[in-house]
């Protein structure tokens, strides 16, 4: 009796075989190949976007293997962040406790589900061994002036009491708990990224075809460059510190200047406290400079939304003609965007159009359009397209934006008040955070030296245990005397440590140039082992990271190459974005998201009201995730991998099927069961050479069988990672297997055991212990089969003989077909109702039997 497929046994044993094989510790000899999947964040338990991920990273790292590559697949754990500290806030259990237990929890889910990882390199960004060397790069930054302190508007969050990076708010809320975020002026620590602005873009070029589109498209709007001009106006402000200075604004269009009316500052900017102290007009213009600030920056610039503003009583000069404008304060000028100061044109802008017809201020058409006259009394909307310069002195007449910009700007420059110039809209990195559960900024603040950098011989700077990590909206780090209380390693003198925090994403910024040489207690990262396996040859992750992490480690890396640490400057070769995984969610208007057993036949169970359906990415928050452990304990890992990968393309987003689950494990026991049932007669048999011809049934079986071989190997070899088509491959062959029956004589026996063997070569990379233990039922004595060569395609197995064959309707011929040698009777009359003459003679008749005469006719017989 063949044996039974006891998936929880087999994938035991087999892990337990890989462990002790080291089967994926990297080695001194072969073709480096470094895949990565992004480390996770320490939550305690493992959800399907996990799964998706670590199976498509699982699935490169064995078919690498089998190709004899020497791989680096290592794993490790985000460890610092909010999660961890309001989860001790809730429960009272210390951050490194939670984190610790957490950790321990995932590495077993992560084992129990087989995924090949080098556990000898774990890292925790939590460990002081590691944040060790997150604070000396962030000293060799300091060192470099790229790590600098200011005062700056920033994103706050009152929820989690901290602030947040740009990249952290979407829509105006905090990405974490989904709370809107004020603005608030702070001290606070940033790296200069907008320096690497350029060089960012630059890097493109080399990750075209490598990288997502979508990925390098996202990054190219953050970094946002646009070419324009810089104009400097001087600020009339009679008894203000900043009268007859300087305020610069960059503009893409310098043509319409002639039509500035007004100057927008942005709430946020740092000038406006200067011009409006000591008037009549401060309370009111700090107070609804307070209001702006926290509008959400989206509406803020949308042309729909309303415009809101107020008069600082204070005006800039114009520098081409003089005039005078009055300065504003606007909601729709944001410090993100040039120097937070915009000029206002009305009749060539729409937000300034409706700015202005709000307030009442100026209208002045300076571009008039081609063939008409516009009076700014009876326009309706700004002209925002092409025509000639009107009113705009010496440059009337010009019948081009392009020359009007290029002369306008010229004369800016050679008069002293302007340039031509590029913007970008990527800022500075923020990662000051008033929390505990990070790694400390190492910086002392001495009363006679000022800043000054721990030394090196100092770090690290550990993170006190004994805390009291309530939020206040400082940093619990500031109640720890033991902590703040130092002396200053220049003077000796008693001073003060920053008790800031940094944010976590600066962990994630080079992590990957820690795992190869994970316990270095010399220096953050080996030069050789680096130089040797990075840049990362396969990145594996999700799109969400685009403008965080992705920009932020790519922005480290081009630092530490100019510092001359690494002789690269990208950190990923490729990357490959998995899609979400998505499940229906139910909600209710009462009870919001309802969980499957708050539901009773379409109506929430606490009200009774009909619920609402819609597909959603799982989350716990909308009550729609599957927990992984249950599909582990039901179908086992290889079902529960190849299920997700089989839902979909794999970079596109996943609806989550149960059925689609327990069919794939009905494939894989139907799998398990043909193997079984044909190994013996089939064992022993020498291999089936190259180029053989194989009569019928079997030369289709064959062709099939290599076709998807060709399949699976070219979803590897051309990234583009496509295991669904794969794995329904795997199960195309099946059905031609299955359909073929038991094979006769030695040439079916051989094809027979040739297409078991390839399939389940070409399947363990999805179902690695299931195709382990059909390898041993096959006779195979390997160690393991990741250790046996990928099979290559025998392109002679791919060449279709075809024959015409003769398709008779009640013995009378309607048609002919040209169809493969050795098709079966089923598909030769597939074919044949494709046929029209065929068809017409069939259409409202029952057909009884066909009669197959292979590779010559087929005759369909009516009733």
């Amino acid at each position: 009796m063949p044996p039974s497929y006891d998936f929880a046994a087999i994938e035991r044993r087999w892990q337990e075989t890989w462990a002790k094989l080291r089967l994926f510790a990297a080695r001194e000899e072969g073709e480096p190949f470094y895949c990565l999947m992004m480390y996770p964040y320490p939550s305690g338990r493992l959800h399907m976007g996990h799964i998706i991920n670590y199976s498509i990273g699982d699935a490169i790292v064995r078919y690498h293997l089998m190709k004899g590559k020497n791989v680096l697949t290592p794993m490790g754990w985000d460890a610092f962040g909010l999660p961890a500290e309001n989860y001790a806030i809730r429960t009272g259990t210390p951050p490194a406790v939670s984190t610790r237990t957490c950790i321990d929890q995932m590495r077993q889910q992560m084992i129990r589900a087989g995924f090949g990882y080098d556990w000898s390199l774990e890292i925790a960004t939590c460990h002081p061994g590691y944040y060790k060397w997150t604070q000396w790069l962030f000293l060799k930054l300091f060192e470099k002036g790229l790590a600098f302190r200011k005062l700056a508007p920033v994103n706050w969050c009152g929820s989690c009491q901290t602030v947040l990076a740009n990249e952290q708010v979407h829509d105006g809320k905090c990405e974490r708990c989904d709370t809107s975020v004020e603005q608030k002026d702070l001290e606070q620590w940033f790296f200069r990224m907008s320096a690497y602005a350029q060089k960012l873009l630059d890097g493109h070029k080399r990750l075209e075809g490598k990288w997502p589109d979508k990925v390098l498209k996202m990054q190219k709007e953050w970094i946002g460059r646009s070419e324009g001009s810089r104009l400097d106006f001087e600020i009339v402000a009679p008894g203000s510190s900043q009268h007859g200075k300087t305020l610069s604004v960059f503009t893409t269009r310098p043509d319409t200047t002639y039509g500035v009316t007004f100057m927008s500052l942005a709430p946020e900017h740092p000038l406006i406290q200067d011009l409006v102290r000591g008037t009549s007009l401060e309370k009111s213009v700090i107070e609804a400079c307070c209001r702006m600030r926290n509008q959400d920056a989206i509406l803020r610039t949308s042309e729909e939304s309303e415009k809101e503003g107020i008069w600082t009583g204070r005006h800039v000069r114009n520098p081409f003609d003089g005039t005078l404008a009055q300065l504003w304060v606007a909601n729709y000028a944001l410090m993100e965007y040039g120097s937070g100061a915009v000029m206002a044109v009305p009749a060539h802008d729409q937000r300034d159009f409706l700015f202005a017809k709000k307030y009442g201020l100026p209208i002045k058409v300076v571009i008039q359009p081609e063939g008409s006259s516009l009076d700014h009394r009876t326009m309706e909307a700004a002209h925002i397209g092409e025509g000639v310069q009107v009113a705009s002195g010496p440059f009337d007449g010009i019948a081009t934006r392009a020359e009007a910009i290029r002369r306008m700007t010229e004369h800016a420059r050679q008069k002293g008040f302007g340039d031509f110039t590029v913007n970008y809209r990527l800022k500075d990195w923020l990662l000051s955070r008033q929390r505990y559960w990070g790694a400390p900024i190492p910086i002392i603040y001495c009363a006679d030296c000022g800043t000054v950098a721990v030394p090196y011989e100092d770090l690290p700077v550990l993170l006190p245990e004994n805390v009291e990590f309530l939020p206040t909206g400082e940093s619990p780090l500031t109640r720890c005397e033991a902590f703040v209380a130092t002396k200053c390693p220049k003077c000796g003198r008693p001073a003060r440590r920053e008790t800031d925090t940094m944010d976590t994403f600066v962990d994630s910024s080079w992590y990957f140039l820690r795992y190869p040489s994970p316990r270095n207690d010399r220096e953050p990262f080996e030069r050789e082992a680096v130089s040797r396996w990075l840049p990362v040859h396969q990145y594996v992750g999700g799109s969400e990271h685009s403008n965080m992490h992705l920009i932020y480690s790519r922005f480290f890396t081009k630092v530490l190459h100019e510092m001359g640490m690494l002789p690269f400057d990208e950190p990923f070769e490729r990357l490959f974005c998995q899609g979400m995984v998505c499940n229906m969610a139910q909600r209710c208007e009462e009870h919001k998201w309802l969980a499957a057993d708050e539901v009773n036949g379409g109506t929430c169970v606490h009200c009774g009201r009909p619920i609402q359906k819609e597909m959603a990415k799982m989350s716990k928050t909308k009550k729609n995730g599957v927990s992984p452990d249950e599909l582990f304990e039901r179908y086992g890992a290889d079902t529960t991998h190849v299920a997700i990968l089989f839902l979909g393309p794999p970079d596109s987003d996943i609806e989550y099927e149960e059925r689609g689950v327990q069919g794939v494990h009905r494939f894989l026991r139907r799998l398990w069961d043909t193997v079984a049932e044909r190994a013996e007669a089939t064992r022993g048999l020498a291999s089936l050479p190259r180029g053989q011809s194989v009569p019928g049934r079997w030369r289709v079986v064959r062709r099939k069988c290599h076709e998807i071989l060709k399949r699976t190997t070219d979803a590897f070899e051309t990234h583009s990672f496509g295991f669904n088509t794969c794995i329904s491959g795997g199960m195309e062959i099946l059905n031609e297997l299955r359909d073929a029956g038991a094979p006769e004589d030695d040439l079916s026996r051989a094809v027979c055991r040739e297409v078991l063997d390839l399939t389940v070569q070409m399947l363990s990379p999805f179902a690695p212990h299931i195709c382990e233990e059909m390898w041993r039922i096959l006779g195979h004595e390997d160690p393991t089969i990741f250790r046996v060569p990928w099979p290559s395609v025998d392109l002679s197995a791919l060449a279709m003989e075809e024959v015409e064959i003769a398709v008779q309707v009640n013995g009378k011929v309607r048609g002919r077909a040209t169809v493969p040698k050795g098709t079966s009777d089923g598909e030769a009359l597939r074919i044949a109702r494709g046929i029209g003459t065929v068809q017409a003679a069939l259409e409202g008749k029952e057909v009884v039997r066909s009669v197959w005469v292979p590779d010559k006719l087929l005759n369909i017989v009516l009733k």
